[in-house]
């Protein structure tokens, strides 16, 4: 097994190596300039049109870069069902959890100046994490509990690695969402007028669904992330994402919050009922308003909060797959980036990196994405992954909370790799 890590470990980097130069921005090419068929990318037309006519997702755009050209980008369907208003390659959807690989960047980029060391507790910065304690026994009528001391310290690389015990609200454990609910800690997706701050340090005192590192629980940690970025850089954490990783990257539509003069390319939040696609006005998470983005808050949530587009974030995924450095701008070296995509928790069997999943020799058999490939999605039927060996991104945007249509993301990517013919 140690033979087969190190063998795996020597391919990724040297596949991270060969695509390691700078790529300064996209270029629009002929699939077969990108080593696709084109004849085999109109499947994914196909794929799409069908769901759309059946009125089972309002729309959908997708993306394939390979080598920095762009082979396919298409929009199909409506940004909005009720307004019949076709969507547009260009439109900006809620990415959700796709926050958080951003926020792993930028907290990986203050690492990389010596603000701390991944192993270090982060209750050195936030002190309210300090002594964490374990939930021990929960009484669900009245959402009262007992505690045990945690065997160890919260660590920041628990944070970027969801292996800390931190669970999510609302759509966490029934015991979490209660505990957190009646401490008033939110899910971050349209907490508009709240504060980051504050509720990351009652996170703090909260109880932990297990000890760190004891095993990959799936919550909050990016939110405190988040606030940690804002305590080491001194700067909003909005401000900081603006001024250090969007505007560097020539990503101009990447926001918590939309200025105004963007909002009527904001894509309409759907539901599904029934197998069709209708427009959700509220109700998904914290009883949220659908147009979230609208607002004028100040809740910036590391792990949920940020909306962007394909595009946008083609370029943030890049900036791995060329080891650091995208628009004639680094913001990490290449042995960091090499750090980022390996596995941290491989005893855990999570497949998880610094910020994003990963596919490892224990996954691969699962899909055609080759070993080393990234990946992560958001809540409301966001999808990428990016591709080191062949140099790939693919991302595949709809905006459905509760899709029962989410295969489709699947089916995009299992169509992107049958068309590759070089």
């Amino acid at each position: 097994m140690v033979l087969k890590t190190v063998s795996f470990l020597l391919l990724f980097a040297a596949a991270l190596s060969v695509h390691a130069q700078s790529v300064k921005s996209f270029s629009a090419s002929k699939p077969e300039d990108a080593g696709f068929s084109d004849a085999r990318l109109s499947r994914i037309d196909d794929l799409v049109e069908e769901h759309v006519k059946n009125q089972n997702i309002p729309g959908a755009v997708a993306l394939i870069v390979r080598n920095g050209k762009i082979a396919y980008f298409k929009a199909f369907g409506y940004s909005d069902v009720e307004k019949r208003s076709a969507l547009k390659k260009d439109d900006i959807f809620r990415i959700a959890s796709q926050s958080k690989a951003i926020t792993s960047l930028a907290v990986m980029m203050l690492w990389e100046e010596g603000r701390f060391l991944l192993d270090e507790p982060v209750s050195r910065y936030i002190p309210e994490f300090k002594n964490p304690k374990v939930l021990k026994t929960f009484n669900k009528e009245d959402s009262t509990y007992t505690t045990e001391p945690a065997d160890r310290e919260i660590t920041i690389r628990h944070l970027l690695t969801h292996s800390s015990g931190i669970d999510y609200a609302v759509i966490g454990s029934s015991e979490f969402n209660a505990i957190y609910a009646k401490a008033g800690v939110p899910s971050g997706i349209g907490n508009d007028h709240q504060v980051l701050g504050d509720k990351m340090r009652i996170l703090g005192g909260m109880p932990l669904k297990h000890h760190p590192g004891e095993r990959f629980t799936y919550g909050l940690n990016t939110d405190v992330l988040g606030y940690l970025v804002e305590i080491l850089s001194e700067m909003p954490f909005d401000q900081f994402l603006k001024e250090r990783i969007f505007d560097p990257l020539g990503m101009k539509d990447t926001y918590f919050y939309l200025p105004k003069n963007k909002h009527n390319r904001l894509v309409a939040l759907h539901g599904n009922r029934e197998g069709k696609a209708y427009k959700l006005n509220s109700g998904a998470y914290d009883a949220l308003a659908a147009d979230y983005p609208k607002l004028q808050g100040t809740y910036f949530s590391g792990g949920a909060g940020l909306s962007s587009t394909v595009e946008d974030y083609a370029k943030f995924l890049q900036l791995f797959l060329s080891g650091g450095e995208f628009n004639g701008t680094r913001l990490l070296s290449r042995k960091t980036v090499e750090l980022i995509l390996t596995d941290q928790l491989p005893a855990l069997d999570a497949e998880f990196g610094l910020g994003f999943g990963l596919e490892t020799e224990k996954n691969d058999f699962r899909s055609p994405v080759s070993l080393g490939s990234f990946s992560w999605g958001g809540a409301f039927s966001t999808q990428y992954w990016a591709d080191p060996k062949e140099n790939l991104i693919g991302v595949f945007y709809t905006n459905v909370f509760n899709n029962p249509y989410g295969y489709i993301a699947e089916k995009f990517k299992v169509l992107t790799y049958q068309a590759i013919v070089d």
